[in-house]
C-alpha cells in the first residue's frame, strides 16, 4: 500500500487488511457522504486488475431518498425470500445460529435491513455480460466456469479496492448479496439493462462511528493451505 493509494496515515497497513469486516451497526446514518469522496475512492479502485484491461464494470451509486427506499424494500423482500427458502443439506442451510458470534451477526444483519434506506449512499456494482444463461448477445451462451471467473474476476478486485479505499478514509461498507435474489427488481429500479449486466450485490457506504475496529476473528490460515495437491498436508 502506497501513500498515493492511502493518503491517510496508516501506521500498520497489514492491520487495515485484518480489520475490514462488514460494517453494519457502526455505519453513521446521520453524516452525509460527499460525492467527491466516492469519486476519490473510485479513482483508486479502477486501477485494480481486470480481464484484458477492458474494465467491463459500472458502479451505480444512489443517494436519492426515494431510490434508497425502493432498494431497501427490495433488500428486505429478498431477505424474507432467503429466510423462508426450502432447507437442504447444503452447508449454508445448516449454520449453527445458537452461538454468541452468530447471534451478533444476525442482529447486525437485521439492523442493516431495518435501516438500509437511511444509509447515506447505496452502491450496486455491475459487470457486463451475464453468465447465468439469462443474457442476450455474444455472452448469452458463455456460462462455463472460465467465463464466470473471467466476469467476476474483472469486477471484484475493483470492488474490494474501493472498499479498502473507503476504510482508509474512515468509511465502511458491507458485502451483501441478498438483492441478487430479486435482481430484476433492482435492475428495473435503477434502469439497468438486465440481459447485458450482472449485479454484484448492494453495498451500503457511510462514515463509520469510530475507527477502532478489532481484527476480524478467523481460523488460522494454515487450516486452508495445501501444497502440491488438495489432500496434501
Amino acid at each position: 500500500m502506497t501513500d498515493r493509494a492511502f493518503p491517510l496515515v496508516v501506521h500498520d497497513p497489514d492491520l487495515l487488511l485484518r480489520t475490514t469486516p462488514s460494517v453494519r451497526r457502526r455505519l453513521d446514518l446521520d453524516r452525509p457522504v460527499d460525492r467527491a469522496l466516492i469519486a476519490e475512492c473510485m479513482d483508486l479502485a479502477v486501477h485494480a486488475p481486470n480481464g484484458s484491461n477492458q474494465q467491463p464494470y459500472r458502479f451505480v451509486f444512489a443517494d436519492d431518498a426515494a431510490t434508497k427506499r425502493e432498494l431497501a424494500g427490495i433488500y428486505r423482500a429478498a431477505m424474507a425470500d432467503y429466510v423462508n427458502r426450502p432447507r437442504t443439506g447444503a452447508p449454508e442451510d445448516n449454520i449453527d445460529r445458537t452461538g454468541a458470534a452468530q447471534r451478533r451477526i444476525a442482529e447486525s444483519v437485521a439492523f442493516l435491513a431495518e435501516h438500509m434506506q437511511d444509509v447515506p449512499v447505496l452502491c450496486v456494482p455491475l459487470v457486463a455480460g451475464r453468465t447465468d444463461g439469462q443474457g442476450t448477445g455474444a455472452h448469452a451462451e458463455r456460462t462455463g466456469t472460465f467465463w464466470q471467473a473471467n466476469r467476476w474476476g474483472s469486477v471484484i478486485p475493483a470492488l474490494w479496492s474501493f472498499m479498502l479505499a473507503l476504510r482508509s478514509r474512515g468509511l465502511g461498507s458491507a458485502w451483501t448479496t441478498l438483492t441478487l435474489i430479486r435482481e430484476r427488481e433492482v435492475a428495473d429500479a435503477l434502469g439497468v439493462p438486465f440481459e447485458h449486466w450482472m449485479q454484484v450485490g448492494l453495498f451500503p457506504v457511510a462514515h463509520t462511528v469510530g475507527t477502532d475496529f478489532r481484527p476480524t476473528p478467523r481460523q488460522p490460515a494454515t487450516e486452508f493451505v495445501r501444497w502440491n495437491g488438495f489432500a496434501a498436508e
